[in-house]
């Protein structure tokens, strides 16, 4: 079942390896953080990639799935969610 998780990293990622990342979106945060979000096949995947950043020296801050939205429910932090009109 492939699921969708966020691995967030310190430092930024040059074009080469964001491009490296094919299938990822990968974006800068503040703080000098990069969020790279995308979907994950399975644990071995996952694990390939967090031992790919190991091996560049790349410092993962955190792993995060990433829940999915229900096709016609609000998403999270959704103003639908609280006001009905």
């Amino acid at each position: 079942m492939t699921r969708v998780f966020e691995v967030l990293v310190r430092g930024r990622m040059s074009p080469q390896l964001a491009q490296a990342l094919d299938g990822f979106t990968v974006q800068a945060r503040p703080g000098g953080l990069t969020s790279i979000l995308g979907p994950v096949d399975d644990q071995p995947r996952l694990l390939g990639l967090l031992g790919a950043f190991d091996d560049l020296h790349i410092e993962v801050i955190s792993v995060n799935p990433v829940p999915a939205v229900q096709d016609g429910s609000p998403g999270q932090g959704d103003a639908g969610a609280s006001a009905r009109g």
